[in-house]
């Protein structure tokens, strides 16, 4: 069954693109990034956005972030339209709602994962102590409670990317938006970092929209939603990986138990 064959209503949807054009000017020519796309992204699921260079995979997800805006259309993010909101309202939106998680890890070399995981509380009014339990909460959710004091260069890819995420989840954002995670790391720490992020949606609720070109990633995730030259051209069901929820539900399961 195709996934487009499922009923989304506005009330279900994390997401919702509603006839959206991104254009570009480029001296006298017109790029299209984005052409006239509509879709809808359930909430507490986790999708890929998957196509080849060039597809507007990247501007649809600087659309969903309110990084960029949209040039017609509509863009509504946990059921607030996005599209309307000027900077200012768009980057308090973006502080609360967004969790944001990079190829490239973008940790600060001089500090250590602790630090780089409580950067984003430095903007809130939480106390020092507040500030010291979300990020020990983060820091053991992505498995990584006993390299706090670690610096990035003591780390492998995989143990950076966690920290990366971990600072994604520290503010318990509404959606998590992934762009390439696995794109710089080795096989096993990809399939690690998938692993981890459909941990993340099942014992979390949280939404992830992932960015890759990553074949593997289509075993772990709910929707593979596919773009080519700027047209949504459909969705498909993602295998949501039946050896990665087995992984993650054994030890649930067994922690019941106890």
């Amino acid at each position: 069954m195709n996934a487009t064959d499922d009923i989304i209503t506005e009330e279900s949807s994390a997401v919702t693109l509603d006839h959206v054009t991104r254009t570009y000017k480029r001296d006298e020519f017109e790029v299209r990034a984005l052409n006239d796309v509509t879709l809808d992204i359930p909430r507490k699921s986790f999708v890929a956005i998957m196509g080849p260079s060039g597809s507007g995979k990247t501007t649809l997800l600087n659309l969903v972030t309110g990084i960029d805006h949209a040039t017609s259309g509509r863009v509504a993010v946990g059921g607030e339209e996005i599209s309307t909101m000027n900077e200012r309202e768009i980057a308090a939106w973006r502080a609360r709602h967004i969790g944001l998680v990079f190829q490239f890890y973008n940790l600060i070399p001089v500090l250590t994962a602790f630090e780089n995981v409580e950067l984003p509380l430095l903007l809130t009014h939480l106390s020092k102590a507040d500030r010291k339990t979300h990020v020990e909460s983060a820091l053991k959710a992505v498995g990584l409670a006993d390299r706090m004091g670690h610096y990035p260069r003591q780390l492998s890819g995989g143990q950076e990317q966690r920290v990366a995420i971990g600072r994604a989840i520290v503010t318990d954002p509404t959606i998590l938006v992934a762009d390439e995670p696995t794109g710089d790391l080795d096989a096993k720490s990809a399939e690690e970092i998938l692993i981890l992020l459909t941990q993340l949606k099942t014992q979390f609720d949280k939404t992830i929209v992932m960015v890759t070109h990553d074949p593997r990633s289509e075993r772990f995730v709910d929707t593979v939603y596919r773009l080519d030259k700027g047209v949504f051209i459909g969705a498909e069901k993602g295998g949501a990986s039946t050896k990665a929820t087995a992984a993650l539900q054994i030890p649930h399961n067994r922690s019941k138990e106890i």
